[in-house]
């Protein structure tokens, strides 16, 4: 063993490892043989096989400081996520003023979602070390997550100073410029980091985005070329190439890509828009109509889309609050939400509903309606308890409780989208065609299964050129869900529109 690290402290790994496998073949549980060899395998490349020593060491060994960090690293780098926050959590209680593990956690919780505290944890990080290069750019990173973009600039420009040769530092300084729409300097950065690494398909996205920002039509158009000759299917670049060439009066090309944009992204709401200017410029008014029609029946309905950070953060949490409860754990998941929203939580919110929606998505109808109307006990105006109550009566058929229930929601708050929406489906159900039209129309639904009723709601109504374009509103959310479009080709042949449903069916799979 002593001439094994003695060699490894040579450089010589090929006949340190070679001895530390003679050793382990005598003694498998030898920990710092196997701490050893992962070393080893890891400074050779050989990342895999080097965290299976590690784990074994572990455990053997399950609270060696160095083990879990180790572990923790390997098991973010392969995505999981809570396996690495469980470890490095446990090597911060015995070395909590310890960088390298407050770094990895930070990063672990803002893959999470759990943005707020991936900030806490690199701010405890910069307190250890003020100067580190690497802890600033992950402080700016995180910030810039978190919608602070002027603060993150400010980092991030420190970390640079400090280490020019830091990795994707330019792409960070290019992202947080570009979301404070310093749209030159997203340019300069973007563009260094396509220099130094010409790989990088992200920083070439970011350039052509600033780039189309600026007008700069024919660059971005370049740029965007470059990006799908090696990602031949990406819808945004698609799109954002159909652009440039509107602009640059190349309409019959512009056509084209877009409409290849939305055949793969059918959700793209801009898509719309650009080709209904496209096919005006070709002088074919009948399809810039549509086109136009189109584009603003799906911005009614995206108008309410939450951003993306916030429900990926939202399904964390709900995953999280799962696990909990799944080992009836329910006072651990209330205070789960509890600590996620204390900063903003109102006296009409609570986070019983949280727990209570979430026994709802688990199919536990029992536990669900008790801790709902437990908030309500506690306050009868909370927020969302009444939707959530709603729901489950709809599940178990019940429409006048379900109905009784999202008024009530509805007298709390008379915008509750959800609430609109899911009365506008008892009133669907009532053969309440009307009603139904403007619950669902108001509530800016986009689920798949309440714009079929409420297609079928303008069907019913004679309102044939309204179904027709909710129809392909439907199409577009429904993505790749055969029996949600089956549904609507029979409801359109029903309803005489066959050829509608030929062409939607086509496009889903042409």
């Amino acid at each position: 063993m002593h001439e094994a690290v003695s060699l490894a402290q040579r450089g010589d790994e090929k006949h340190a490892l070679a001895l530390v496998g003679t050793v382990l073949e005598q003694h498998p549980d030898f920990v710092p043989a196997l701490k050893l060899q992962g070393m080893l395998l890891e400074d050779t490349g050989n990342g895999q096989e080097a965290s299976v020593s590690y784990e074994k060491a572990l455990k053997l060994a399950p609270n060696d400081g160095e083990l879990l960090l180790k572990v923790g690293v390997f098991q973010l780098v392969k995505g999981n996520t809570n396996q690495a926050i469980t470890l490095l959590v446990q090597r911060l209680k015995a070395l909590p003023r310890d960088e390298e593990s407050l770094y990895y956690l930070a990063q672990a919780y803002h893959l999470r979602g759990e943005d707020d505290l991936a900030l806490k944890t690199i701010r405890n990080a910069v307190k250890v070390d003020p100067d580190s290069a690497a802890i600033s750019q992950k402080y700016g990173e995180l910030l810039c997550s978190s919608g602070d973009n002027e603060a993150a600039l400010g980092w991030l420009t420190k970390a640079q100073h400090s280490d020019p040769t830091l990795k994707r530092i330019n792409f960070d300084l290019a992202v947080a410029s570009y979301n404070n729409m310093d749209l030159s300097n997203a340019v300069i950065y973007s563009a260094k980091e396509t220099e130094l690494q010409p790989n990088d398909i992200e920083a070439f996205v970011l350039l052509a985005s600033a780039k189309v920002k600026l007008s700069q039509w024919q660059d971005a158009e370049a740029i965007l070329q470059h990006i799908l000759a090696i990602r031949e299917n990406d819808a945004s670049s698609l799109l954002a190439l159909g652009h440039c060439e509107l602009e640059l009066k190349q309409y019959q090309a512009a056509v084209d890509t877009l409409q290849r944009s939305l055949q793969l992204d059918p959700t793209q709401v801009l898509g719309h828009f650009f080709l209904s200017r496209a096919f005006r410029a070709l002088g074919r008014a009948s399809e810039a109509q549509h086109e136009a029609d189109l584009h603003q029946e799906m911005m009614q309905q995206t108008s309410l889309t939450l951003p993306k950070a916030q429900l990926q953060r939202e399904k964390a949490l709900a995953d999280q609050a799962q696990r909990l409860l799944s080992e009836h754990r329910e006072e651990d998941a209330v205070r789960l939400f509890q600590e996620s929203s204390k900063e903003s939580l109102s006296a009409q919110e609570s986070p019983l509903v949280s727990v209570g929606t979430v026994y709802l998505a688990m199919g536990d109808s029992e536990n669900a309606q008790r801790i709902l109307n437990r908030a309500l006990q506690i306050h009868p105006k909370t927020r969302d308890a009444h939707v959530s109550l709603g729901i489950l009566a709809l599940q178990q058929e019940d429409l006048s409780r379900a109905e009784r229930e999202f008024e009530s929601e509805l007298a709390i708050d008379p915008n509750h989208p959800l609430a609109m929406a899911e009365l506008g489906e008892v009133r669907y159900r009532q053969g309440k065609w009307s009603e139904a039209v403007d619950l669902l129309v108001k509530s800016k639904t986009t689920v798949p299964r309440l714009l079929y009723m409420l297609c079928d709601s303008y069907f019913h109504l004679g309102k044939v050129s309204s179904a027709d374009l909710t129809a392909e509103s439907l199409a577009a959310y429904a993505g790749s869900q055969p029996e949600v479009m089956q549904g609507l080709a029979e409801l359109l042949n029903r309803n005489g529109q066959s050829e509608l449903a030929q062409r939607l069916l086509h496009e889903q799979h042409p």
